[in-house]
């Protein structure tokens, strides 16, 4: 199956999670799995949460996203991949003064 990202409509959501200012995604939703190409302002972020019967993995593509990890700070390059297991919390910022790009998968367990 070949996702078009550029063909899925955008959505804009203010405060995502909990978080700051918009999330802009193009998502592809089924019963087992989110794939997301995401992107966030200057500032904005989208908030802590738990996978409480998921995971999540978070691609940088582009710019440097700062991830909250459990009780820890890690920084995301473009190039570098978070994984936030199952029974984890994290929430992911854009700490810098350009937009930062992403894909995420967010299969069910």
């Amino acid at each position: 199956m070949i996702l078009n990202f550029n063909e899925i409509e955008e959505q804009v959501i203010p405060n995502f999670k909990g978080g700051e200012k918009q999330f802009r995604t193009r998502m592809y939703t089924d019963a087992s799995c989110k794939i997301m190409r995401g992107s966030l302002e200057p500032g904005a972020a989208i908030g802590v949460h738990t996978h409480e019967t998921n995971s999540e993995i978070i691609f940088m593509v582009k710019g440097t996203g700062m991830v909250l990890y459990d009780d820890g700070m890690e920084a995301l390059p473009a190039g570098s991949c978070h994984y936030c297991p199952k029974g984890h919390s994290h929430s992911l910022r854009n700490e810098s003064d350009e937009t930062i790009t992403f894909y995420a998968v967010v299969p069910e367990q």
